[in-house]
């Protein structure tokens, strides 16, 4: 693998000096929507009251993050000018509303919203999740594949790194069946190995894979066997990758960080691992911020410093070659080579 320039800056944009990934995820919808609309007894949360939240996450954990993951519905229109030209820029695509079909998940973009808006607007990265499971019917995956692809595709055009996100979830037969954005309960391993290896051929064009733990957050106690099914995660993936959080808990995520480093991951993409307990205390906003501001922050501080111990430099993923991550031809007819966008 090599990567076009565009790709390049925007996968170095992400990380920091030594090309760790610490990134914050400020993207959630339900997650956050629900409980504000559950504690103030409406239907549907006030846009005001969720942007406010976002844009208190970006005030304040930019600093120990290396990039920040935006949704342009709140934390775009209410916090991009907050957050520094200094910090990493990505952007979410995929609709937080998927179709539940018999069969399994389906996912679609967000309405009047594309990777040529995400490029325009100076993102550094296009982040999509995709809910997968590789026993679901065979035109569901081959519909999530597809959907997949023409992003990947989307994202070569315009020469900007595409960040894909691979959850598992419940069909309708299983037991636990929810569609909430938690991990699975009795998730099995064999069906996220399944699902990374799905995506990981090079027709898909991801730059960048954000995992789950192939065991539950609570299952990561540092045994051989759970090493076992990091390492093999990581050799499927095949190129760079981050942790999610999946809503774990503090402790269960750093637990999970300590194998995903062991195993190559270059850092993480977390959101609720690292500030839901401040979230928790809404709407008590002081508590919020004072709760952001020591527990939130420390806790970002501790797991980048473990990424520090631990983690891979992306730019020197075996992927790349000897030589590392660097854009071809390096020469002066790079020009000619170049193509304009929808070339």
């Amino acid at each position: 693998m090599q990567l076009i320039p565009g790709k390049l800056w925007g996968m170095r944009r992400m990380a920091d000096a030594n090309g760790l990934f610490k990134m914050t995820a400020v993207d959630q919808r339900p997650p956050i929507k629900q409980p504000i609309a559950a504690r103030l007894g409406v239907d549907e949360a006030p846009w005001s009251e969720v942007a406010r939240f976002k844009q208190l996450l970006v005030e304040k954990l930019q600093a120990d993050s290396t990039a920040m993951l935006l949704d342009p519905h709140y934390a775009i229109p209410q916090g991009i000018d907050r957050l520094s030209p200094d910090k990493g820029l990505i952007v979410t695509l995929e609709d937080s509303l998927f179709r539940e079909t018999p069969g399994g998940r389906l996912s679609a973009s967000i309405d009047d919203w594309s990777v040529d808006k995400i490029k325009r607007m100076g993102a550094d990265a296009v982040k999509v999740l995709a809910w997968y499971r590789p026993d679901a019917a065979p035109d569901v995956c081959q519909a999530q594949k597809d959907y997949v692809k023409r992003i990947g595709e989307d994202c070569a055009r315009f020469d900007i790194p595409f960040l894909f996100e691979l959850l598992v979830y419940p069909l309708a037969s299983d037991a636990f069946q929810t569609t909430d954005y938690v991990e699975m309960a009795a998730k099995k391993a064999d069906h996220v190995l399944a699902s990374v290896e799905a995506f990981a051929h090079p027709d898909f064009g991801i730059d960048v894979f954000k995992l789950e733990s192939p065991v539950n957050a609570a299952g990561a106690d540092g045994s051989a066997g759970v090493q076992a099914l990091f390492d093999e995660m990581g050799r499927l993936a095949g190129r760079p990758w981050v942790m999610l959080s999946a809503g774990a808990g503090k402790a269960e995520f750093r637990n999970v960080l300590a194998h995903a480093f062991k195993a190559g991951a270059s850092g993480f993409l977390a959101g609720r691992a690292i500030w839901l307990d401040a979230f928790n205390h809404y709407p008590d906003w002081d508590a919020i911020t004072a709760d952001l501001e020591t527990g939130s922050v420390d806790y970002m501080k501790e797991i980048s410093a473990l990424a520090d111990a631990s983690a891979q430099d992306w730019r020197s993923h075996p992927c790349y070659g000897s030589g590392g991550a660097q854009f071809m031809p390096n020469d002066a007819s790079f020009r000619h080579q170049y193509q304009p966008m929808g070339a």
